[in-house]
């Protein structure tokens, strides 16, 4: 009876060591700031995922793409919603990661584009990239992702930043700017419609330059962190016909530690559970695997690539 005793007991700790095992999972997910995008988006993901792969999530507030691939760096997060073109600076340690080589971390997902937009005045005789040569041009926040984008673009036109004044201001400001007259045009890379922008062309008449198929692909092949993509006639008031241009992505990293068994259940979820996590957050809607690998250009998570060729996106 005290040997039956005793063999209750074990498998009743076996079985509660198991389930133990099966919730240990916690993942550190750094996103961006609690009002933005980033943050919206990965608690959005995280609830979904949770409850798919067993796993809890913590959502960090965090000062977004070159902040989150430091907290990975020194441990303090497992997970993070980054820019693939900050991801690549930071792994060859080049422009906003210069002398500052990061790696231990590598890709999930490629998510949502994250779209180069240059706004511009037509009132100052802008109608393509090369009419910004002596005119006054915010390029972003110095020493932000957005600024290295316009040095980057411009370039590839053969203009650089000494052929502009350059302003650097952030979206919101660079939109009041423009409306002051105080700059001719803007770059701003972010998710397509922009509210800043949505909120300037409802009182002010502006042009989205396009950059041209011949100038993205030089971009594209300089930069592999780039892709093509159309900003849809009608996505601000006043625009009218689509424009194309080039874009970033925000995209999902995850610290080397991570198992694959674990990052590849939650790339598996992650598209699986599409709907839902489009119910719960817009952005879901451009998840798609094969868009999910384009543009990155470090390293897959032997999990995530586990995936992706189990369906056939990689060979």
């Amino acid at each position: 009876m005290k040997k039956k005793s005793i063999l209750v007991i074990a498998l009743i700790c076996l079985m509660v060591l198991s389930l133990t095992a099966c919730g240990s999972d916690r993942v550190r997910m750094a996103t961006g700031g609690n009002t933005g995008t980033y943050y919206s988006y990965g608690t959005a993901v995280s609830q979904i995922l949770s409850s798919e792969v067993g796993a809890s999530f913590t959502i960090e507030a965090t000062g977004a793409s070159k902040a989150n691939i430091q907290l990975i760096a020194s441990g303090e997060s497992d997970m993070a919603i980054v820019q693939n073109d900050v991801v690549y600076y930071a792994y060859t340690g080049t422009d906003l990661f210069e002398g500052e080589k990061i790696e231990g971390f590598s890709a999930m997902a490629g998510l949502y584009a994250e779209v180069c937009q240059i706004i511009a005045d037509p009132s100052a005789g802008i109608d393509s990239i090369e009419d910004l040569v002596g005119k006054n041009v915010s390029v972003g926040d110095a020493g932000s992702g957005v600024e290295f984008n316009a040095k980057q673009i411009l370039a590839a036109y053969g203009i650089s930043f000494d052929d502009i004044n350059v302003q650097n201001l952030s979206f919101g400001d660079s939109a009041d700017a423009l409306k002051d007259n105080k700059i001719d045009a803007f770059f701003c890379t972010a998710g397509a419609p922009t509210t800043a922008v949505m909120d300037l062309a409802s009182t002010n008449d502006i042009v989205v330059l396009e950059i041209d198929d011949a100038h993205a692909q030089q971009l594209i092949s300089d930069y592999s962190f780039y892709t093509r993509y159309p900003i849809p006639a009608g996505t601000y008031n006043g625009v009218d016909e689509e424009v194309w241009t080039v874009a970033v992505k925000a995209t999902f990293i995850v610290s080397n530690d991570l198992s694959e068994d674990l990052v590849y259940e939650m790339t598996k979820a992650l598209f699986e559970k599409k709907d839902d996590i489009t119910a719960a957050h817009a952005k879901g809607a451009e998840l798609d695997p094969a868009a999910a690998i384009e543009g990155i250009s470090v390293p897959l998570h032997p999990g995530a690539e586990k995936y992706y060729r189990e369906i056939g996106v990689i060979q």
